[in-house]
Parts: structure tokens; C-alpha cells; sequence
């Protein structure tokens, strides 16, 4: 899609005023995503998660990525190691080649995410970059996998974010930050008109943020009047899922692909 189509603003967006669909979204919702691939197996985020994931039907798969200190985006949740590995050490510490022999669940490599675009090249990731050293390198595998269509950019940290689109521009689909989603969770309640990056397409929310319930009829409302879709993590139960999917949710992302495939199946939702 040329960058022009999404090059424009939300400054004169009106409720009910819809945005042109990005390409990452066009597939028919709800959506139904791999989160980290399907972390309930133990491997997450590596080859053998997706590739479980994408037999089973998925063609969307959320993921993360860390910087190493030699400038290569890899396919890795937590900043350390251990958790995974049970070895020491940092990611943006470590060269590509520190981690060559590190094995996620006794037996998984650290993928890159270049590898991982090339492999999967009709799936579209929704990948979380967890620090600032993964901002260059992600959006230069993005580039040289000619994957902007088929990517979108999350990030907890606004921050962060708006370094992401300042860099990527327009063109790359992004989710909201902790504070933009607050935003728009008090403009579904009357407070000020939320405004956003053009390239923001989602709203990527817990159910529950404490006792607060983030993601009822209301938001979800409000969100589509913005012409927003709105993804909801980490939902492992058939129960909230088919409660989500009944508020009119446009995406799920689950732990337990099995358990979210069965409950869209059973709803004749799945592709």
C-alpha cells in the first residue's frame, strides 16, 4: 500500500469517522494470535512455537524482540536469560554469537526476527519491542524483509513507541502505549477526545488492569467509532474468551492456541 493512503491524521477524526483498514488487519476478525507463539508448551518465542502455531491455522503470531549488542533483533521475551535458559547475562550485553549455543527449553534456538519474517512470510507478527537497543535493528529486519504490511509495532512504553513511529513513519501498524490506552479508556468514559499517531490501529489491552475492567461494551464501543480495533491478552479459558468475543472484541491472544482454536471453531469463526 503506498505510504500516502495511511499519511493521514487523527487531529479532525470525529467519532463515527472511520480510517482507511492498514493491510496488517485485513483479514477477517476476530482475530486469533499465537502469544509468543503459544508460551503454554514451555518453548515461547522460538521457531518450534511458531511452527506449531501456524499448523494448527494461525496466521497471526505475537511476539517480542531485544537488541543484541552488536545491532541483531532476536525473538526473546525477558531482558535476561535466565528464565529461559537458566544461563546469566543480558541480551543487549551479548553478541549474536554469545547466543548461538543457548538453548530456550533445553533444545530451542534464540531465533532473529530477520529469520523468523523470512520463514513465515504469510504470517504477520505483532511484535512487542521490550527496549530502546531493539528499535533500530526491528525496524531494519522489517525493512529488509519487506514486511511492513505484515507487522505491527507494540511497546508498553510510549516512549518508546514514539521513537518507533518517528523512525518507521506512517506505513508500519502500531498498538497503544500504557498511557495512550488510558487515554482512550477515559474518552470512552466522556472525558477529552482521544488523538493519536496515524499509524495506531489497535488497542492491545488486558482485560483487567487491577479492579479496574478495562474492556467492556463501552470501550469497545468507542474504540470502533475511532476506527480501532481492540486485542485483548492473555486469555488462556474458553469462558473469557467466548465473554470477550460476545462484547465484539476484534482479536484474542492466547497462551493455549488449542484452547482459543476449539472455542473459535465452536463459533464457526475460524479461517
Amino acid at each position: 500500500m503506498p505510504t500516502a493512503r495511511m499519511a493521514v491524521t487523527l487531529s479532525s477524526y470525529r467519532p463515527g469517522i472511520l480510517r482507511p483498514v492498514h493491510p496488517y488487519l485485513d483479514a477477517p476478525a476476530p482475530l486469533a494470535f499465537a502469544h509468543r507463539g503459544g508460551a503454554a508448551d514451555g518453548d515461547e518465542n522460538t521457531a518450534e512455537a511458531f511452527a506449531r502455531a501456524v499448523a494448527l491455522g494461525y496466521r497471526y503470531v505475537e511476539t517480542d524482540v531485544h537488541g543484541t549488542r552488536d545491532g541483531v533483533s532476536v525473538v526473546f521475551h525477558d531482558e535476561n536469560l535466565r528464565r529461559l535458559t537458566g544461563h546469566p547475562g543480558r541480551i543487549k550485553d551479548l553478541t549474536i554469537k554469545d547466543l548461538d549455543t543457548v538453548r530456550v527449553a533445553g533444545s530451542a534456538a534464540v531465533p532473529r526476527l530477520d529469520d523468523v519474517l523470512a520463514a513465515w512470510p504469510e504470517v504477520r507478527f505483532n511484535i512487542d519491542v521490550k527496549a530502546s537497543p531493539g528499535i533500530a535493528p526491528t525496524l531494519q529486519a522489517v525493512h529488509d524483509a519487506k514486511a511492513a504490511d505484515r507487522v505491527l509495532l507494540a511497546s508498553f512504553s510510549d516512549s518508546r513507541l514514539a521513537r518507533i513511529r518517528r523512525l518507521a513513519g506512517p506505513r508500519i501498524a502500531t498498538s497503544l502505549g500504557m498511557r495512550g490506552v488510558t487515554r482512550l479508556w477515559l474518552a470512552s468514559r466522556g472525558y477529552r477526545p482521544v488523538r493519536m499517531h496515524p499509524s495506531v490501529v489497535a488497542a492491545q489491552v488486558p482485560p483487567r488492569y487491577g479492579r479496574l475492567t478495562v474492556v467492556d461494551a463501552r470501550f469497545v464501543a468507542y474504540a470502533h467509532r475511532l476506527g480501532l480495533q481492540v486485542h485483548v491478552w492473555t486469555i488462556d479459558e474458553p469462558e473469557p474468551m467466548h465473554h470477550l468475543l460476545d462484547l465484539g472484541v476484534d482479536g484474542i491472544m492466547t497462551d493455549r492456541v488449542d484452547v482459543l482454536r476449539d472455542v473459535y471453531i465452536a463459533r464457526g469463526l475460524w479461517p
